[in-house]
């Protein structure tokens, strides 16, 4: 037995000196070393070697194996660097061939709107603030003036959680949070994610919208138009008209839905604008008295005004979109256009 461990030595060392390439050693390793090579099946059948002669065998085995693998090793480390060699005298490296181009990425054109309206106000002097996308309802509703089963309600169309809990349907949740734990004056926009149960060319079950508050002594309705005036005029140029139409949001009195003329047809009429020249954009209005009072404000002494405005609404308009659903596909194709 141990003649024949001494003859596969013999023939490894015989079959590495007549190796001519990296293949003839590799195929030597499979031969010998691999799963069902020579060396590997002797060790399986160790345990039918005659017990007094099994340990002499096994230490001869090992030590076969461990110089059959430092040898092809050796021989591999060997064939690898004279091809390197061989390589490097033989090619040559263009330097002033072009090198691949990559592509950079590029912000979603959600996320350039956000920034800019975002930078827009920030420079106006509002803080940013933040709040929980799974919301109570009693931040979403009740302390916005949603009293359990009021009517305006049904013009969320929300997805709830339970009972207590729902998916936030706007950031004016963000409202009552900022002020229970802070004292006016406030600036604030609260910017995100929120989520109802609507989807067509107009609308999808996630969008982003941003929520905007100030609140302080004095504060007219005057202060509002001025301050959403110049807001417009920022993101769609100094010739875009604004008109205040009255309207109803449980959370604000008075309230207006503000539209701006259509920056598609500045105004003539088109299909966009429905042959009316003007565009609905954002609502607004003074702060409901009843908010104050879940905020533990004084309705007596402070005054202010909310807006909201869809993140996709505007995008859509500022660079002529006509189906919401673009946003959310991720189709390159869409998205290498901004």
């Amino acid at each position: 037995m141990l003649n024949d461990l001494h003859s596969i030595k013999k023939s490894v060392q015989e079959e590495a000196e007549k190796a001519e390439s990296l293949q003839d050693i590799q195929n030597l390793k499979i031969r010998y070393l691999g799963k069902k090579g020579l060396l590997t099946g002797k060790i399986k059948t160790l345990s039918s070697i005659p017990k007094e002669q099994r340990p002499e065998y096994g230490r001869s085995l090992n030590e076969i194996k461990n110089f059959t693998e430092e040898l092809l090793d050796s021989k591999e480390k060997a064939f690898k660097a004279s091809e390197l060699d061989t390589s490097l005298q033989t090619q040559q490296i263009d330097v002033t061939v072009p090198g691949c181009y990559t592509p950079s990425g590029r912000l979603h054109p959600v996320t350039q709107v956000l920034n800019e309206i975002i930078g827009i106000f920030v420079s106006l002097g509002f803080s940013v603030e933040e709040g929980p996308e799974i919301e109570l309802d009693y931040y979403n509703f009740e302390a916005l003036n949603f009293p359990k089963d009021h009517p305006a309600r049904d013009m969320q169309d929300t997805f709830f959680i339970s009972d207590d809990v729902v998916l936030r349907t706007h950031t004016s949740s963000v409202q009552v949070r900022v002020m229970e734990k802070n004292s006016p004056p406030l600036r604030v926009i609260a910017p995100g994610k929120v989520y109802r149960c609507d989807a067509d060319v107009s609308h999808i079950p996630m969008f982003h919208q941003l929520e905007g508050f100030m609140v302080d002594r004095h504060i007219r309705m005057s202060d509002l138009k001025g301050m959403l005036e110049l807001f417009i005029h920022r993101v769609f140029g100094p010739e875009t008209s604004l008109r205040f139409r009255p309207s109803f949001f449980p959370f604000t009195e008075p309230s207006a839905e503000i539209d701006i003329s259509c920056v598609m047809c500045k105004g003539a009429g088109c299909n966009v604008c429905s042959g009316t020249g003007w565009i609905e954009i954002l609502g607004a209005g003074m702060i409901n008295p009843r908010v104050y009072e879940s905020a533990g404000y004084d309705p007596d002494v402070y005054t202010g005004f909310a807006f909201g405005l869809g993140i996709e609404r505007v995008a859509m308009l500022k660079y002529e979109i006509n189906d919401i659903r673009l946003f959310p596909e991720n189709d390159k194709r869409f998205l290498e256009q901004f």
